[in-house]
């Protein structure tokens, strides 16, 4: 796909083409992993923005179920864009072609040009119909990358994929490790989880019921089975949106029109027990529309891989899988998904992570449902440029600030150099970034806000969106040699179970913490007989995060209970007096801020 716009709209890629290409295979063909062979393979691709000259600037797109090579821009006679991602592509985008060019190719076994069922069999002259054998995920990803060394590029920068095109960039990264330095899997999954086997079974079972479907082998006879494919397709089309998206855009309203239709049509829908809501209309039209442009046969084959994909079962658990992976790795889940659910992300997370995998991990708000990720785009698109960002480039690279420095001196200190660290409340990761670039640490932050997960990941962090109440559910026992909580803990809702799962993801880990016994607390609550509000607590009472206000002997009665060993103790205060108080050993009295490594007591 070339840019052939001179002028191009702010955004937009311009005009493109579909470009076929035969891949060279061996004499004896291209042998599929479930034992079949084919003897020819042609691939439909297209391509936007400029190449390098080394070839190292590709982001290679994996495509959806029921996708396509037109992921962007538009045809020479289209009036405006088509691609199914425009949203997402095109100078400035999420994924910006004025730094990368972007390929995207029609999967094995597709019917947009793609060799697959409908197309012709060199050995009959016919479409091969049922005589087209079952492929595998695999199979898919080992076509992707035949066109790609044909094409000259031996290394991709970016993969991207979304649904069934994350498992095809899952298995990517799995299979070909050295090839790849970024991949980004969004609503995806290492394998369907019951339910979306069903509906896929369902599914197949309407198009090999039709009975026009002829064993597969339909394209020479006068109906093909389109009832059986629109049938499966409305049932599909129904778990890639949420139940709230369809309650707001329809509810129980009724189409108007088929109400006041003339009394024949109103007599044939019912008697084939048809209703007048809308959402039987919009299925209708999902349907037909689909059946204009998709194949039943590939259907059938594509949903079969999908359904047969896993990765646990064929490595004996997913962190075997992820053992030899290597690229930096971004995973999105949805929160109204629920045929991708953002459980099946967090398990990708955790295996990564208990495999010291470089992965970020980032939930978004999309009520929507599955498609959102085709539809509801803005913090998915942020999040997927700040990904994309060139943090090897000097001029992107994160450049502590002096007062970062200075601020978080004292908690460096007691890091060891090339540490793997988990900072909690890690913000825009300036805390990892020094610990990176000055002392060689690796590791993960873990934020709840989404704008300072944004930033953390523009800032080159590997960043894992989870809420510390919640525990560290996502992290692994012993994934890391120091977990970080800085001025974090009093406004934890439980931090006594936070510290317990803080030693158990790490051995050791650093704590701060404001000590709201410290004597300028003490003077203001005698003098005046109100908390406090200054640098020490610079909110109202009524608006506080800090929802537990306790001692540094609070803290340490609480270690004693725990059986939390204290291994260094560093009390800070900041005026003349508290620093006096300190020197006569009055810590408690004279520490406004407290900085603890503690260990676990075996």
């Amino acid at each position: 796909m070339e840019r052939t716009d001179t002028k191009l709209k702010e955004g937009s890629v311009g005009v493109v083409q579909v470009q076929t290409l035969k891949l060279k295979l061996p004499p004896e063909g291209f042998k599929l992993e479930k034992g079949g062979v084919l003897p020819e393979i042609e691939v439909a691709y297209e391509r936007c923005g400029n190449i390098t000259p080394d070839n190292r600037n590709v982001i290679f797109v994996c495509h959806a179920l029921t996708g396509d090579s037109h992921v962007v821009g538009r045809y020479e006679n289209d009036p405006i864009p088509t691609g199914w991602w425009e949203g997402m592509i095109g100078p400035g985008k999420g994924i910006d072609t004025s730094r990368f060019q972007v390929i995207c190719a029609n999967i094995l076994g597709g019917c947009k040009g793609t060799t697959g069922p409908s197309s012709i069999n060199p050995a009959t002259g016919k479409p091969y119909g049922s005589q087209f054998p079952k492929f595998t995920i695999g199979d898919i990803v080992t076509v992707h990358r035949m066109l790609l060394k044909q094409l000259g590029i031996e290394r991709v920068a970016i993969l991207v994929g979304g649904s069934f095109g994350g498992m095809q960039v899952i298995e990517w990264t799995i299979r070909y490790p050295d090839e790849i330095d970024k991949a980004i899997i969004i609503a995806s999954a290492a394998s369907l989880n019951s339910q979306a086997l069903a509906f896929d079974v369902i599914g197949r079972q309407a198009i090999v019921d039709d009975p026009n479907w002829h064993g597969g082998d339909y394209y020479d006879c006068d109906h093909q089975p389109t009832s059986g494919l629109a049938n499966a397709r409305k049932l599909a089309h129904i778990t890639y949106l949420s139940q709230r998206l369809l309650e707001d855009k329809f509810g129980r309203e009724k189409q108007q029109s088929w109400i006041e239709a003339d009394p024949a049509f109103k007599k044939a829908i019912d008697r084939n027990f048809g209703t007048f809501f809308q959402i039987e209309s919009y299925l209708k039209h999902q349907g037909d529309k689909f059946t204009n442009r998709f194949d039943a046969n590939s259907y059938l084959h594509i949903t079969l891989a999908m359904d047969e994909y896993d990765l646990a079962e064929r490595y004996g658990g997913l962190d075997k899988a992820f053992a030899g992976i290597k690229a930096q790795v971004l995973i999105v889940s949805l929160s109204g998904d629920w045929l991708f659910t953002p459980e099946q992300s967090e398990e990708l997370v955790t295996a990564m992570l208990g495999q010291k995998k470089a992965v970020s991990y980032c939930h978004l708000e999309a009520a929507a449902g599955h498609d959102a990720f085709l539809t509801h785009i803005h913090d998915l698109k942020r999040v997927i440029r700040a990904f994309t960002r060139d943090n090897a480039d000097p001029e992107n690279s994160y450049k502590p600030k002096n007062w970062e420095l200075r601020h978080y001196q004292k908690v460096v200190e007691l890091v060891p150099d090339g540490s793997r660290i988990l900072d909690l409340g890690c913000g825009d990761g300036a805390l990892l970034n020094i610990l990176r670039q000055n002392h060689n640490c690796t590791g993960n932050g873990i934020e709840i806000d989404v704008e300072h997960i944004i930033d953390a990941i523009r800032n080159g962090c590997d960043v894992l969106m989870e809420d510390l109440d919640d525990g560290l559910s996502m992290i692994p026992d012993n994934s890391y040699d120091m977990v970080i909580l800085s001025e974090t803990l009093q406004t934890i809702r439980k931090p006594r179970k936070l510290l317990q799962q803080i030693l158990r993801v790490a051995k050791e880990a650093v704590v701060s913490f404001p000590n709201f016994a410290c004597w300028e607390v003490r003077k203001h609550l005698m003098l005046s007989g109100r908390m406090p509000k200054g640098k020490q607590i610079p909110f109202e009472w009524y608006n506080t995060p800090n929802i537990h206000l306790f001692t540094l002997k609070d803290f340490l009665y609480l270690c004693s209970e725990d059986h939390i060993k204290i291994l260094d103790l560093i009390p800070l205060g900041r005026g003349f007096v508290e620093k006096t108080l300190l020197g006569l050993g009055l810590k408690n009295l004279g520490a406004s801020r407290v900085i603890v490594r503690i260990a676990r007591d075996s």
